[in-house]
């Protein structure tokens, strides 16, 4: 049995331990005790950062489900034996040379490398990590090729499926983590978003969005700054239960201890809903933006579902059943450089209080000032990290 841990953005963490509890991955009581979601009294988000929660244990079947059905999570990371100290470069070298490295290379394979260290005695990274070369060669009896170094804090972009196996090690108060990336390219990449319009969500932030927000998957669902639309294809695949990974390519697929029947017979055993998708509705005053989204609905399979709109968000008109209002709309800091938009937050709330009284809204703003400026009583508690910038969602009801 090995352990796992679920790599999230900063302030989803709790979301993504709700998912590892409804998958049987987290045990219920692991879950942390948590400020109660709007429509979720037995299953709570709030603010609490769970990352001490997001690990799990299991065998290889835990692992691919949990890649395979993961929404919210950015990558899902396998530790590669126990913990160890490690005061000197000989003793790194001798103890991460007893690690099960033949589990997940090959003799000779590329290999990405990221290190911090933080309160060690050995405090270079670049050092640590051609010590940690050292240590795979005399393991796998052929030195691995070094592709590229990552370093802890920058972006990661993986566009490619051909990428270097990632490993990350982790010094803190000399005592060294080595842990072996399972999911290649990070999990927001679906497959289905080539088409952006500006400043697009990550798929991974669109869907803690709507779990966050506590949709229930059946009644209608609105946004009205869709961009290139990925809350929308979002709520299709969830409303479908179309995992996120069903059409992708993963790290663990080249590894020796590949079990490619038991990931056949994983994905065979995905059960798509068969109920009735509710009315999701997306619109957007840019036209090429709703050109995108539909194109990007379309590689998702999912464009039929969603009735996309090039309209100002003052002429949405609701549907007959009352439902969820989930949206991204502009912050004024890339999209909108230098533009007042309170007016715009202004007319927002005025057009939901009109158009959609009942309704519930989660409202996904980088300052909580233009949320006041709707006029609506909005929890804002939850903070995310949104490309870098640290965004609030402000739930309530209209």
């Amino acid at each position: 049995m090995d352990t796992y841990f679920a790599v999230t953005a900063p302030g989803i963490e709790s979301i993504t331990a709700l998912e590892l509890s409804r998958l049987g991955l987290l045990p219920a009581e692991s879950l942390p005790a948590v400020k109660p979601a709007l429509s979720s009294p037995k299953e709570s988000l709030g603010t609490h950062h769970a990352s001490d929660s997001l690990h799990f244990k299991g065998g290889l079947e835990a692992l691919y489900r949990a890649n395979l059905h993961l929404r919210a999570a950015s990558r899902i990371l396998v530790r590669l034996g126990m913990p160890f100290m490690a005061r000197s470069f000989p003793e790194l070298v001798e103890k991460a040379s007893r690690l099960p490295w033949e589990r997940f290379l090959t003799p000779g394979q590329p290999v990405a490398l990221r290190v911090t260290c933080h309160k060690s005695k050995l405090y270079h990274s670049e050092a640590v990590a051609q010590r940690l070369l050292t240590a795979l060669e005399a393991r796998l009896g052929k030195p691995s090729v070094r592709l590229r170094s990552a370093t802890a804090d920058e972006t990661d972009d993986e566009e490619s499926g051909n990428l270097p196996q990632l490993i990350l090690a982790r010094l803190v108060d000399d005592k060294c983590t080595v842990s072996v990336d399972s999911s290649g390219a990070l999990l927001h990449r679906r497959g289905y978003r080539l088409a952006t319009a500006k400043a697009p969500l990550r798929e991974t932030l669109a869907a803690a969005l709507l779990l966050a927000s506590g949709w229930d998957a059946q009644s209608p669902l609105l946004d009205p700054f869709c961009g290139s639309g990925t809350i929308p294809i979002e709520a299709a695949l969830l409303a479908l239960n179309i995992p996120p990974g069903l059409n992708r390519r993963f790290a663990f697929m080249d590894w020796p201890n590949f079990d490619e029947n038991l990931w056949r017979e994983i994905r065979s055993n995905v059960q798509h809903s068969t109920s009735n998708v509710p009315p999701i509705l997306a619109s957007d005053r840019d036209a090429g933006a709703v050109r995108s989204a539909q194109e990007n609905a379309r590689r998702a399979g999912v464009n039929h579902l969603i009735q996309f709109e090039v309209q100002a968000v003052s002429a949405v008109h609701p549907p007959a059943r009352k439902g969820w209002v989930v949206t991204n709309p502009p912050y004024g800091v890339r999209v909108s450089e230098g533009k007042d938009l309170r007016n715009l937050y202004a007319q927002f709330g005025n057009v939901l209080r009109a158009k959609f009284p009942g309704w519930r809204v989660a409202i996904l703003s980088s300052d909580e000032f233009l949320l006041g400026h709707t006029g609506l009583k909005l929890e804002s508690s939850l903070t995310f990290n949104n490309g870098g910038l640290r965004v609030k969602l402000g739930r309530g009801l209209v």
